[in-house]
């Protein structure tokens, strides 16, 4: 009892606090926590007539047709390749500008370039493709006008396998590449400004400070969004890839979730579609428990 009433005492002590959580307790319960519920669908014959009750149960039929499946190896290896250049080649700029913001002393150009880079994250996807028309369409694109002025045959850029994964990782790091710096600023300034303080008393110079002070300082934050990205690892961005491929670019573009939207909606075939998605999350599960585990051993905190 004496138990209780303490969390209790806690709970009431700290009940803005909860109060202030419930949206987003209320967010994931609904929508992703409730949903799960339907993974029954991987183990059944689904009909939407039927429902989930009355559908027949197949087992584990949908899954050994996933894994039968050549075509599901190579959608695999499209999305693994995809996931690792974004992660490999997407891991840094964020950091560079964000060490490179910290060190800007003039404010106004200061808040300039932050508003310039922060911009392209709250274009959707639809805009950007637009753009990318008009820079790299073969026809009337920028880029190719200049090559052609250059004496260069102009490229079909969105229509070749040779480019089409780096217009993917590079869009993405472009329209990305803001955002991600505002987390890496945000932990630059909960260091110590002391620490800086004493640096400069020994005559540490600014590359001094930001290698021994800033990047050892905000360590554990990029660990933290490594193991993130381990985790979503079979994602490869849907809505970026669904807005910009095209049939011509299906050998390097098709991933895991563009071919479970084509047999799961356009074929409807849900159980398929649904044996597909839990394969992903226990992928997933896996990743993000690993990549913890080696964050820890390696120094690191992880995220438990």
């Amino acid at each position: 009892m004496r138990a209780k009433s303490t969390f209790m005492k806690s709970v009431y002590r700290h009940r803005w606090l909860y109060i202030m959580m419930l949206p987003s307790l209320a967010y994931y319960a609904i929508y992703k926590y409730a949903p799960m519920a339907g993974l029954v669908i991987a183990f059944q014959d689904y009909n939407l007539m039927d429902g989930l009750r009355n559908s027949p149960w197949v087992g584990l039929k949908h899954f050994r047709d996933v894994f039968s499946n050549q075509q599901f190896f190579i959608l695999l290896r499209n999305t693994l390749l995809i996931s690792f250049y974004k992660i490999g080649f997407g891991a840094l700029p964020d950091l560079l500008l964000a060490l490179l913001l910290n060190e800007v002393r003039i404010r106004w150009y200061k808040r300039a370039v932050q508003t310039a880079v922060y911009f392209p994250y709250f274009l959707s996807w639809v805009i950007v493709y637009g753009m990318m028309l008009m820079f790299l369409s073969p026809g009337t694109g920028l880029v190719n006008y200049f090559l052609k002025d250059w004496g260069f045959e102009p490229i079909s850029f969105l229509t070749s396998n040779d480019w089409f994964r780096s217009i993917l990782v590079s869009s993405e790091i472009w329209k990305d590449v803001g955002i991600g710096s505002v987390i890496y600023m945000a932990a630059m300034a909960g260091i110590d400004p002391q620490q800086y303080e004493a640096a400069i008393m020994d005559g540490a110079g600014r590359w001094k400070r930001m290698w021994h002070i800033t990047l050892p300082g905000i360590r554990n934050v990029f660990v933290l969004l490594l193991i993130l990205k381990m985790g979503s690892i079979l994602d490869a961005g849907f809505g970026q890839i669904y807005v910009l491929y095209n049939s011509l670019v299906y050998d390097t573009a098709d991933i895991i979730d563009t071919w479970v939207f084509r047999r799961g909606l356009e074929q409807m075939q849900y159980g398929y579609a649904a044996a597909v998605g839990m394969f992903k999350s226990v992928v997933g599960l896996i990743m993000i428990l690993g990549a913890n585990q080696l964050a820890k051993r390696f120094g690191g905190n992880g995220i438990w």
